[in-house]
């Protein structure tokens, strides 16, 4: 038995785990990518020859990754899901995991859920063509792989990865068709909000007046207020992009521009992954502006479920160095509440960078929240796909909303036309089923409430049950 488990080598779970191994408590770490790092920090394969990939702008990344994989009371399980969490009759928690052909339980004293958070899907006309793919997909294969996912490409969004994407993409040799931003370039009194958040956080801001610099010197034209519309594809040609000019709450005003690419790379925010932290019975409460649903914890991030600990994007979506804050300061609750006391300036130091990341993540999370109702809106065309597993169009959901007019929860529409029921469980179609839920009924997204996670959270193979110790 280990003394904790934690699911994520991000940096919420890196930094948590190297309080508890420096505070002499025995970790395991599992994670489904091949190295540590999670998507902010992914790394080319070590075929490559290379320890590292590109950081920018987070300066102690480098140091950061290399002390967690060099510390020798840190265990790690790479390539391997886990798809449950457990409890045997005597109350003991286990994980459950695969490594892709056998299961194994892990037993801990305790857990720190650090798994962190992916692009938060939106449905529209086409959305489902070949070349369309989200802001991570497409950063994913750039900075892992060196591939580019296409030649010509269109970035459109409203998070400000799209900036930072897009530089990335000119920077490797892509050629940027448009840059369709939903939200104006904030104003004067915007950035004059920004102000508070920039002592601790001035790497980030260099980095995004960088992006734009690149992005000018290219002469991309960036489109503000500007939403997608529609994707189509005749044979194996491009695709002919479909973008429209909105006002400031994303409403149509104008008539549609067409661009032609072989990539739209989509960044319209993320959803935490909270999957896990469902299936283990632990609270969520919704926080929009924080990428939704999120996990209810203490000052400690100590969940309702007294052996479950979170930390990063579950807590509300704030980039990595929140995460990576909130993985110490929860390495340090973790070990006093196994009896192990953490050096008061270690306290201290995790406090003041949390206080400083809160201030920066509070800022982004305002500034870009997205308009989720208008997002939703964009998949009214019947024909168009709501759940990609199952096939679920919006025409089939619209009707079984005007059906059973009781119908209000994500969790009914669900087990009535089998939206999340495929492999995703959910992940690519919670989100707008939500969101049509309420505009149906002209009520809150979060009155329709969330998807419940069963085991398995992920697909596995059946194998994998047969090795659990019943």
């Amino acid at each position: 038995m280990h003394d904790v488990a934690i699911v994520g080598a991000g940096p919420a779970g890196m930094a948590g785990a190297l309080q508890l191994a420096r505070a002499g408590l025995s970790v395991v770490v599992i994670d489904e990518q091949a190295r540590a790092g999670g998507q902010i920090f992914r790394r080319p394969p070590e075929e490559f020859g290379v320890r590292h990939g590109q950081y920018r702008p987070y300066g102690w990344a480098r140091d950061l990754i290399e002390d967690f994989e060099e510390h020798p009371l840190i265990e790690t399980r790479f390539r391997q899901t886990v798809f449950g969490i457990l409890r045997d009759p005597e109350g003991q928690i286990s994980l459950a995991v695969s490594d892709g052909q056998r299961g194994t339980r892990i037993k801990a004293r305790r857990v720190l859920l650090a798994t962190g958070a992916y692009d938060m899907p939106v449905a529209f006309p086409g959305w489902t063509l070949p070349g369309v793919m989200t802001a991570g997909a497409v950063q994913s294969l750039l900075k892992s792989q060196k591939l580019l996912a296409g030649r010509q490409i269109v970035v459109a969004g409203s998070h400000p990865i799209q900036l930072i994407l897009a530089a990335q993409l000119l920077e490797a040799g892509a050629d940027l068709a448009a840059i369709a931003l939903a939200r104006d370039l904030p104003g004067f009194l915007e950035m004059a909000r920004t102000l508070p958040a920039i002592p601790g956080n001035v790497s980030i801001f260099t980095e995004a007046l960088r992006a734009m610099a690149v992005i000018a010197r290219h002469r991309v034209p960036l489109l503000r207020r500007t939403l997608i519309s529609a994707v189509e594809q005749t044979g194996e040609g491009p695709l002919r992009i479909s973008l429209r000019k909105v006002d400031a709450q994303w409403r149509p005003v104008g008539t549609a521009r067409e661009f032609e690419a072989d990539v739209l790379a989509l960044g319209y925010g993320f959803t935490p992954s909270t999957e896990l932290a469902r299936q283990a019975g632990c609270a969520l409460s919704w926080h929009s502006a924080g990428g939704g649903w999120t996990v209810q914890h203490d000052d400690n991030f100590r969940t309702g479920v007294q052996e479950i600990f979170v930390a990063g994007e579950q807590t509300g979506v704030a980039g990595a160095g929140r995460a990576h804050a909130e993985g110490l300061v929860a390495g340090q609750a973790i070990a006093h509440s196994l009896g192990v006391g953490a050096d008061p300036l270690e306290v201290n130091r995790a406090q003041a960078l949390l206080k400083s990341s809160e201030r920066f993540a509070g800022v982004m999370q305002t500034m870009f929240e997205p308009n989720r109702t208008a997002l939703a809106d964009l998949s009214h065309h019947s024909a168009t796909v709501i759940c990609r597993c199952e096939e679920i169009t919006s025409g089939q959901l619209e009707d079984a909303l005007t059906c059973n007019p009781f119908l209000t929860s994500a969790s009914a529409a669900k087990l009535e036309c089998r939206t999340g029921m495929g492999v995703c469980q959910g992940r690519y179609c919670e989100g707008t089923v939500a969101a049509r839920i309420a505009m149906h009924h002209n009520t809150q997204i979060a009155q329709a409430g969330h998807f419940n996670a069963h085991l398995p959270v992920k697909p596995v193979p059946l194998g994998a049950y047969g090795d659990l110790d019943h």
